[in-house]
């Protein structure tokens, strides 16, 4: 995943992009970077956040940079802002989403025109792929729209220029572009969390498919919003800071509502419920609220070191640090009965080794209560995790036990009826596997009641295969 943020202010802009980028930390855990236009230079930084946090590797950067524009990003898939030269002068640019045809893109349409530099493991970066897509054009605007037809995915961006700043928002409104106001300034951003201890108020929400510029005095539109939508729902489940708003809807009271409805289906009676930190906190909040059982925290996430919920891409350390970043408080876990809320279960290392921990210190019952139904496919639009195959997903992994190898789509999808014996019989498995007392998923219609807006505008593909 990703994040983003741009300011173009009558003053030096360094220390609100500096701390509006930081407020995008959630989103990513591999590479940051910023850019600044000043004096007619662009000065540019990107520094691996892996193991030190965005602030600790940007601050002298961020004392000795100058400039009225700038762009942040942060990002666990490539180095950004990329800084290129063209025929539309020198700009810098960041994007947020995922290309699917990039092969089909290099080889033709831009066939012996462009050189790419590889990132690691052979990659081609995304950004520069943007940047050339748009060159092609004999101007922005033409360049970002031919970029958002021909691209198979997502792709929003903001575009560094000395005329001011282009945002723009991936075609079919998959990921947030928030625009925010001050006297002398204007921001755009992934997040209004990020402006909103800056002194920026809310100005607008880009649309699916617009194109703003802005600079310190005005914001302009330049391609008017499409009518349809598919923001992606897991924004408000997972990914989204809890004091966000993504259309209009705050992220902490959708999981409040999404905790209010797993309560409603559920008949158990456990001695507490408990969020798994973060994510799972809020949801855990709702359940206990309209349930009446007490809320309880019987375990906490060591927030010094592990400020983001970074899982390094080998399986045998994935597997040691699930373990090693949650504290238990063992007298709130002795001997009691606990229900535990989740974001979500993926490939299920993290829950179980929570549960086994939970065991081994004594807790006498762990039930499983995901705030989001099975996810069933792997995201087609965004990248939410490196993961390579749909294989590596828990429910793929017992449907292949149930239906063999190369399971067709159409036996798939009996497995996203909430109310089939497919579904039960996969959970079961899934139960046993990980060890749960009992295990129930949130159902995807009371998810979408949760975020309140018109289902055709709400992006459902990883859990039931809709496109």
């Amino acid at each position: 995943m990703g994040g983003f943020f741009g300011v173009t202010s009558k003053e030096d802009c360094v220390f609100d992009l500096f701390f509006g980028t930081d407020y995008h930390s959630h989103l990513g855990t591999r590479r940051a970077g910023m850019c600044v236009l000043g004096d007619g230079k662009f000065d540019r930084a990107i520094h691996s956040i892996e193991n030190s946090p965005f602030r600790t590797k940007f601050d002298k950067d961020s004392n000795t940079m100058k400039g009225n524009y700038g762009i942040g990003s942060i990002s666990d898939y490539e180095g950004q802002p990329v800084l290129v030269r063209s025929h539309h002068g020198t700009f810098a640019i960041v994007t947020v989403g995922k290309i699917n045809n990039i092969e089909e893109i290099v080889n033709t349409i831009l066939v012996n025109n462009v050189h790419f530099f590889e990132m690691s493991g052979g990659e081609i970066s995304q950004t520069e792929l943007v940047a050339s897509i748009i060159n092609q054009k004999e101007n922005f605007i033409d360049g970002i729209k031919y970029a958002q037809d021909i691209i198979d995915g997502s792709m929003s961006m903001l575009i560094l220029t000395p005329k001011g700043i282009y945002a723009a928002r991936d075609k079919m409104g998959r990921t947030p572009v928030v625009i925010g106001k001050k006297d002398g300034a204007h921001c755009a951003c992934f997040e209004n969390t990020s402006f909103l201890n800056l002194g920026y108020s809310m100005c607008k929400e880009l649309g699916p498919g617009e194109v703003v510029i802005m600079d310190e005095n005005k914001v302009q539109t330049l391609v008017a919003p499409g009518k349809d939508m598919k923001v992606c729902t897991f924004l408000w489940v997972y990914y989204g800071y809890p004091s966000s708003t993504l259309e209009g809807i705050s992220v902490e009271k959708m999981r409040y509502n999404c905790g209010s409805s797993i309560a409603k289906r559920d008949n158990v009676k456990p001695d507490v419920v408990a969020g798994v930190p973060d994510s799972g906190t809020a949801h855990a909040i709702g359940y206990a609220n309209e349930s009446g059982i007490p809320f309880s925290r019987p375990f906490i996430k060591y927030t010094p070191t592990w400020p983001r919920s970074f899982m390094p891409t080998i399986q045998s350390k994935r597997d040691l640090i699930a373990k090693m970043k949650l504290i238990a408080v063992e007298d709130l876990i002795k001997d009691k009965s606990l229900l535990l809320i989740d974001d979500s279960i993926v490939r299920g290392t993290q829950l179980r080794e929570t549960t086994e921990f939970l065991y081994e210190r004594g807790a006498k019952e762990v039930h499983i209560r995901p705030a989001c139904p099975p996810l069933l496919f792997g995201c087609k639009y965004l990248n939410f995790s490196r993961s390579k195959s749909e294989m590596e997903l828990i429910t793929r992994r017992v449907i292949e036990e149930l239906e063999g190898p190369d399971a067709p789509r159409d036996v798939i999808m009996k497995y996203a009826d909430p109310d089939s014996e497919d579904y039960a019989k996969m959970i079961e498995i899934i139960r046993q596997k990980l060890k749960f007392t009992s295990l129930q998923f949130n159902r995807l219609d009371d998810m979408l009641d949760a975020v309140g807006i018109e289902r055709d505008k709400l992006c459902t593909y990883c859990w039931d295969g809709r496109e």
